[in-house]
């Protein structure tokens, strides 16, 4: 058996035509655009493709863009200070400061200080509460992204059995919420869980988040499973720089029903996934019902 290959791409260019026509609507109704603010401290080039993709993309959708890059040796204290000036800025609906930070820098301090109605990226210990009791809230990009792919290709995911390897608070610890909350069976596995081959056997939903490259093999899938890949491991093979995810994607690919790639899979559903938590904060903000756009 070959599985079907659940590129992100094609979803998230439908996405994107429904979230132009939604801020073509917010913006005759409040004559602006929806604003996003991304914030790089530092020089990594992974970090600045990332923001630079994300201004770009802000752009192309017809949203205002704010980026604002700072230099590695940057001070928590002035870190918190321009934080505090986008939160009071009102053409800003959503903040994303690009993690990892500085060593210097508290992270939880900085994330903290976000206000939580401009959180996009759903890191904020308001968000998190909320998701856990089941509010409406901001939810964290890459795993609602993984949630939409999951059911555009399985539909209702109710009584499923689904398992997330890895307890991150960026991926693995809102999956998890995020599949309860689709009314799944849901096993979290990390680095230390014992058995994991065979508790992956038993997954109808393998969201893999663990940061290990290809540490997963084709005979731990569940023949017909669906398999969301996160992993992004960079390596060097035969002398060539190459991107593997969680998932010895080779041999899975023999035995799962669906899964996706690495790269070309979850990727382009993390940027379209801010988009959307941005337009939905903007409404918010403005008073308006917030559209449903998937």
């Amino acid at each position: 058996m070959s599985a079907r290959i659940i590129y992100g791409k094609p979803f998230a260019e439908r996405l994107s035509g429904r979230i132009v026509s939604a801020i073509s609507t917010f913006q005759s109704e409040t004559g602006r655009a929806p604003g996003l603010a991304v914030v790089l401290v530092g020089s990594d080039p992974a970090s600045e493709i990332y923001v630079r993709n994300k201004g770009r993309k802000a752009l192309e959708l017809g949203m205002e863009s704010f980026q604002h890059i700072l230099p590695e040796n940057t001070t928590q204290e002035h870190l918190l200070e321009l934080v505090a000036e986008l939160n009071a800025n009102h053409a800003v609906d959503g903040i994303l400061v690009q993690l990892p930070l500085p060593k210097h820098i508290d992270e939880l301090a900085v994330v903290s200080a976000v206000d939580p109605g401009k959180d996009v990226d759903g890191l904020h210990v308001v968000s998190a509460g909320r998701l856990v009791v089941g509010l409406p809230c901001m939810t964290s990009c890459t795993p609602l992204g993984c949630l939409m792919l999951l059911k555009d290709q399985l539909g209702d995911l109710s009584g499923l059995d689904a398992i997330v390897i890895g307890r991150s608070i960026l991926v693995g610890k809102p999956m998890g919420q995020l599949l309860l909350g689709a009314n799944c069976t849901v096993t979290m596995a990390h680095s230390r869980t014992r058995n994991l081959a065979d508790k992956v056997r038993q997954a109808d939903i393998v969201v893999a988040a663990s940061g290990q490259g290809e540490m997963i093999k084709g005979d731990w899938i569940k023949p017909g499973a669906t398999v969301i890949d996160v992993g992004t491991t960079r390596v060097i093979r035969d002398g060539k720089k190459k991107l593997l995810g969680d998932i010895d994607f080779a041999s899975a690919s023999q035995v799962a029903g669906a899964i996706t790639p690495v790269p070309g899979g979850v990727g382009p559903m993390t940027i379209i996934m801010l988009m959307h938590n941005t337009l939905i904060a903007a409404h918010l903000r403005e008073g308006l019902r917030a559209p449903q756009l998937w």
